[in-house]
């Protein structure tokens, strides 16, 4: 098959090997990969990744030992638990200390004709949503963890710092429950494109008050987090969305003084990114 390997060089392979399907698990022909900040990242240098790179996908059930799967058209949880740790019996499968995560850290990944899943990780996609609009579950799920680390009362003051596609998609996801929402960027075009949902845009962040409730941190850079707790007013919380290669070196004296709550946010629940690409569908 086709494969997008990254080793030390990003290349395409064009008779890499079909990867053997497990018991339990589905051979999923890709038909659709999205490219993620993260990938980015490792062919920077990112937890020394070699491999099958892409971890967005949908695709269609092309092998599986279960028949109730054959030929669904499905996206799929990019971690793999095991089911047996400490972590895992608390329910915190996606931060299982020994799992496998699809295109990231010891599971080839879906920037191929052909991935594998364990059948548990796999949603099946609503025939309303479209591939085009299905790839994007992945990420738009990721955004939706922040409501789930979050309660909010949707009086708040939200600010998402970067145009990218997942600053864009916690921007959304922010404006179904908090009414005051502002997107800051760097792209015309890409504030023009996140316009929706009564979404503020905005180039320049000098003229926000440094007063917001909530900053979401999505900018790709080393100095989104400085940016960020500047922003925030004491007793805030910034949300970290970027994963970087590079060391990060911030002073972190105005977290302690203003007693500024810094959360870590990563991978979301499918069922959640799916519900909302049915709820909105333009």
């Amino acid at each position: 098959m086709r494969a997008v390997v990254f080793d030390e060089t990003c290349r395409l392979i064009t008779d890499y090997r079909v990867p053997e399907v497990p018991a339990g698990w589905a051979l999923i022909r890709v038909t659709q990969a999205g490219i993620c900040g993260t990938d980015l990242e490792l062919t920077g240098g990112y937890r020394n990744f070699s491999g099958v790179i892409g971890h967005e996908f949908v695709g269609t059930v092309a092998q599986c030992d279960d028949p109730n799967w054959a030929g669904r058209r499905v996206v799929g949880e990019i971690n793999v638990a095991c089911g047996q740790c400490t972590r895992c019996q608390r329910g915190l499968m996606r931060h299982c200390a020994n799992r496998k995560v699809l295109g990231i850290d010891g599971l080839a990944g879906c920037m191929a004709d052909y991935c594998i899943l364990p059948t548990a990780n796999l949603h099946r996609v609503p025939e309303t949503i479209s591939d085009d609009r299905a790839v994007f579950t992945e990420p738009l799920s990721a955004a939706c963890e922040i409501l789930d680390q979050l309660s909010v009362t949707g009086s708040e003051q939200a600010v998402v710092l970067g145009d990218g596609r997942l600053g864009i998609l916690c921007a959304w996801v922010l404006s179904t429950a908090i009414r005051d929402v502002t997107l800051v960027g760097r792209h015309r075009n890409k504030l023009k494109q996140a316009d929706w949902n009564h979404v503020h845009t905005v180039s320049n962040a000098e003229n926000i008050p440094r007063e917001a409730d909530v900053v979401v941190e999505a900018t790709g850079s080393v100095s989104g987090l400085r940016d960020a707790v500047s922003l925030v007013r004491p007793r805030g919380t910034v949300v970290l969305k970027t994963t970087l290669a590079a060391p990060l070196e911030i002073d972190m004296a105005p977290v302690v003084v203003n007693e500024i709550t810094v959360l870590g946010s990563r991978c979301g629940r499918f069922s959640q990114g799916l519900r909302m690409l049915e709820a909105y569908p333009d």
